[in-house]
């Protein structure tokens, strides 16, 4: 089936994003069925208005670029298509002659490909949709992990790490410092960030994941017994951490258009913030910070892991492959192998659209405080080499 191919990008930005970018244009300037390649300029919006950028006539140079370049180089979009929209982008799809749709994002982004791809199938328009997975959140069904999460782990792990040493050296009083990551309903990164820990009494000492509701005496008492042991305590939370009652941490009442809650910056109320306030009222005298870093983490490219930035391009590659061999509404996914290497596969879009996947409770510790060494083995194959840090010895010496 002969026609033009046309890829967006969909959800937040990632170091690895246009990496997979990358996969789809040099894939599909390979495969004679693809007679043009177009970039949708801010996703299905941009599609919708007919905003595209001509991929095919990119330089070689351009393409080769997009595997170290972060961010989102053809925009982004979080509309959620509505049944009016289905009429104009099947016009389209008609228009351009595109029988090639490509989408990269989450699962809100997989469950616009499922949309326009079946609506198309009852419309008798052929055309092969095939999702790309790319979430720092980790979030998605089918797929061992998702591209930009690793590299997104690592920056986290870095800034828990560093900041774990700056709060150790600097203590004269006991000292708290929370840091919050991304994680609307999974908590993922925030448990990737165990990996800064070398030794007994290193950053992060506790980790709450919006998988078990915060019960905030119980975090006054863990996080009293860290001071006692070690003079200060480092907390990690995720942006989506609830109460037992449901309700969000952060207070945040605002909805995107997906109805999923926003959280931190946009949503104008913070985890971190909150959890300072009631740690600040149970720890008298005891000094204590917070650090949010939002986006800064998922396009941090010079973080970036080479194993997720080689397996985003793969995706790219594999579903250009796919989608010329025949195959339609399923996204790539990645696949780990008993010697702990990765290859692809695929899952039905049906099964992935619109769905969170949560942390397995057996990655979580009981008290609900930590991950498991379960988790550890899962997170260490995906995390290249850390710095290591050390502290001064023999403090005692005196004449």
């Amino acid at each position: 089936m002969k026609g033009k191919a046309v890829v967006g990008q969909s959800g937040g930005p990632t170091s690895v994003i246009n990496s997979s970018l990358a996969g789809v244009i040099s894939k599909a300037l390979e495969e004679e069925a693809i007679t043009k390649i177009l970039g949708m300029n801010f996703g299905i919006e941009g599609f919708m208005n007919e905003d595209f950028f001509d991929l095919s006539a990119q330089s070689p140079e351009v393409i080769k670029g997009l595997r170290g370049t972060p961010s989102s180089a053809l925009g982004s979009s979080r509309h959620k298509l509505v049944e009016d929209d289905f009429p104009v982008i099947l016009e389209i799809l008609k228009k351009y002659n595109i029988r090639y749709f490509f989408l990269i994002g989450g699962n809100d982004t997989m469950d616009t490909v499922h949309r326009v791809e079946l609506y198309c199938r009852e419309q008798n328009y052929e055309l092969r949709g095939i999702g790309i997975p790319k979430t720092v959140d980790n979030d998605l069904f089918g797929t061992d992990y998702t591209p930009g999460f690793p590299s997104a782990a690592r920056s986290n792990i870095l800034n828990v790490l560093q900041a774990g040493v700056l709060a150790r050296d600097m203590k004269k009083v006991d000292q708290f410092v929370i840091y919050q990551t991304i994680g609307r309903d999974a908590g993922w990164l925030a448990a990737a960030t165990a990996l800064a820990r070398k030794k007994e009494g290193d950053a992060p000492h506790l980790i709450y994941c919006p998988e078990r509701p915060l019960a905030p005496e119980q975090m006054i008492e863990d996080a009293k017994e860290c001071i006692r042991k070690y003079g200060w305590v480092s907390i990690v939370v995720s942006e989506g951490l609830l109460y037992k009652d449901g309700t969000p941490v952060s207070a945040s009442q605002n909805k995107d258009k997906f109805n999923n809650t926003e959280f931190g910056a946009m949503g104008g109320a913070s985890v971190a913030l909150n959890v300072h306030r009631i740690l600040t009222d149970a720890l008298e005298g005891a000094r204590g910070e917070f650090q949010i870093t939002e986006s800064l983490i998922m396009s941090a490219f010079d973080r970036s892991e080479p194993q997720d930035l080689d397996m985003a391009y793969k995706c790219g590659q594999e579903a250009v492959r796919l989608a010329c061999g025949g195959t339609s509404a399923v996204m790539v996914t990645i696949k780990r192998n008993p010697d702990c290497s990765f290859s692809l596969g695929q899952a039905a879009l049906e099964d992935v659209a619109v769905k969170a996947r949560a942390m397995p409770r057996e990655y979580i510790n009981e008290r609900g405080n930590d991950v498991s060494d379960e988790f550890l083995n899962y997170m260490t194959p995906l995390i290249s080499s850390l710095p290591q840090f050390v502290a001064l010895e023999n403090k005692f010496y005196k004449e």
